[in-house]
């Protein structure tokens, strides 16, 4: 053969070798694209919607959630909070002893609980409190439940009476002194240490009504952390003896401290015990050197003595109540929402630091006088139930 026959030979049998591959590459491509579109459908089969749709290589995919397992994390969730209140309330009633690393321990599990207010459960504490009590007619003294010629019976010193004459029936409100009743938002500001760089100042006056305790500190530097809004302050006649000598000497002092506190009311135990009288009208007296009506209010000591055997009932049995606990007792009745600041009787934070008592000194209560644990362990009852929400750490600047 010749070599260019040979050559025509070889590139024929190459055009039909190829035309042959062309040929099974077309006849095989539907069943190739069927077998590709039955394995999607089985890896797909059951998965959501969303994660099924098409997308093009241009498009970023978004960070993909599974709603099913963020449903079934909040449901148990839901579930260890729901046990964390049931055994804390039947673990805290039945145990006579109770650690401070016992109360850290739980608050840590607490604060991983989200808070809501439970408006059946506010509800039904808030009559129980009215029942017994009824603040908003009761808790201060007024010409309208005191007449002149009562016999005022002291609220521990209960077999010693103070006949009301006129010139003490003067010092009284006419009624209710709160006339925008009932309030929507409160706080009631203790005077823990761990109120100390927590920020909380701007949000406490943001409240429609705050309530604070013992004449504290509020200007400066500790205002950040505490507010400056007052619309109604406590006074503990103690220190009216110790601190300002019974408003003689040091009156004026006294006089440049309270202006701090603005238009607030000031409130005292004047009935609780004999001792507590006289301070108490000092103060009364001394603010009318103001020229104009004192804001000054005094406990009935009917509404503490109701109020000591209610808490006497829910297992806190000391000898008096902490002015905190009675003036949490006010608010709930008082206000719509009620938040807890300040209120931390532990030596330390949950992180283990060290903290003073107070956020403006380090002394401690008179031992044997307030049952702090057993107090703090019904206001953590209070927070667990959606009743009233207690502030643990820092708060939130906006």
């Amino acid at each position: 053969m010749r070599p260019w026959g040979a050559l025509l030979a070889l590139l024929a049998c190459s055009l039909l070798l190829l035309l042959l591959l062309l040929l099974w590459g077309s006849a095989d491509t539907p069943a190739r694209s069927r077998l590709l579109v039955e394995e999607t459908r089985e890896i797909t089969h059951g998965t959501p919607v969303a994660l099924r749709t098409l997308r093009s290589p241009a498009t970023h995919l978004p960070r993909t959630t599974n709603s099913t397992y963020l449903n079934e994390k909040s449901v148990q969730l839901i579930e260890k909070c729901k046990n964390l209140q049931d055994g804390f309330e039947t673990l805290f009633n039945t145990t006579k002893m109770y650690s401070e690393n016992d109360y850290l321990q739980i608050i840590t599990n607490i604060q991983s609980c989200p808070w809501k207010q439970q408006a059946e459960e506010y509800e039904l504490f808030r009559a129980k409190l009215a029942s017994c009590c009824d603040a908003v007619q009761n808790f201060i003294v007024s010409q309208n439940n005191t007449p002149v010629g009562t016999n005022m019976t002291y609220e521990v010193e209960s077999k010693y009476k103070l006949l009301i004459r006129q010139s003490f029936f003067n010092m009284f409100p006419v009624s209710q002194p709160f006339i925008d009743y009932p309030y929507n938002q409160c706080a009631v500001v203790g005077n823990g240490g761990i109120l100390n760089k927590s920020l909380c100042g701007a949000e406490i006056d943001k409240s429609d009504f705050v309530f604070r305790c013992n004449l504290p500190p509020t200007t400066g530097s500790v205002s950040k952390d505490v507010g400056s809004k007052t619309n109604l302050v406590t006074i503990n006649p103690s220190i009216i003896r110790l601190k300002y000598g019974n408003l003689k000497e040091k009156r004026s002092v006294f006089l440049e401290d309270i202006a701090t506190y603005g238009d607030a009311f000031f409130l005292l135990p004047a009935f609780s015990f004999r001792a507590n009288t006289g301070p108490s009208f000092r103060v009364y007296e001394t603010l009318k050197l103001l020229k104009a009506r004192p804001k000054v209010l005094f406990f009935h000591p009917k509404y503490l003595k109701n109020l000591a055997l209610f808490w006497r009932t829910k297992g806190v049995t000391e000898y008096r109540l902490s002015s905190g606990l009675m003036i949490t007792s006010v608010a709930v009745e008082l206000c719509e929402h009620v938040k807890l600041y300040g209120f931390w009787p532990f030596s330390k934070t949950i992180e283990d630091t060290p903290i003073s008592h107070h956020y403006y000194d380090n002394h401690l209560p008179k031992r044997g006088f307030h049952e702090m644990p057993k107090e703090y362990g019904q206001i953590l009852q209070l927070h667990l139930k959606g009743i009233l929400k207690l502030q643990f750490s820092k708060c939130e600047i906006s």
